[in-house]
């Protein structure tokens, strides 16, 4: 599992006063760019500890989840997958779409009728899909999901 990066920041966030955002965001931001796992995972301790000093709350909320939000970096994945897949952008930009078309649906009759509105809505939405950026790589991602002993068709969206 990986967690999206952009609301981990933005949860850790919320725990400090406004001065302290722009310093957190640019050591999670260099943590978080870096090719290496370990030094990605170094990088975060210490960010943890820095918070430990200045909000206990703060330092909790990136501790909570924190190995998760390395997952593309221990599957040592290129750099354009690993940006592409370590956001929910790619699964926000479909429920977007979906959620604009079930405003025009006034009434249905029943859960299967549900199911056919939104089948049809997320066949619609992926019309505008684009390709994933570093999607070449897809092959090592499946590749490197076997060695984890991962079933790529059940647990991978």
């Amino acid at each position: 599992m990986q967690r999206c990066l952009v609301h981990k920041k933005r949860n850790v966030r919320e725990h400090l006063p406004r001065t302290y955002h722009r310093a957190l965001s640019l050591r999670l931001s260099a943590a978080w760019g870096m090719t290496d796992c370990a030094d990605a995972r170094a990088e975060l301790d210490k960010t943890v500890r820095r918070l430990d000093e200045l909000n206990p709350s703060a330092a909790d909320s990136l501790r909570e989840g924190l190995e998760e939000t390395l997952t593309v970096h221990r599957l040592e994945l290129p750099g354009l997958l690993r940006k592409s897949l370590s956001s929910t952008n790619l699964i926000e930009s479909c429920f977007s779409s979906t959620r604009e078309g079930s405003c025009s649906v006034k009434r249905s009759r029943g859960a299967d009728q549900v199911l056919r509105w939104t089948g049809a809505m997320l066949l619609e939405a992926q019309k505008r899909f684009r390709r994933v950026r570093g999607h070449a790589a897809m092959p090592l991602l499946l590749s490197k999901l076997a060695v984890e002993g991962v079933d790529s068709r059940k647990e991978v969206a």
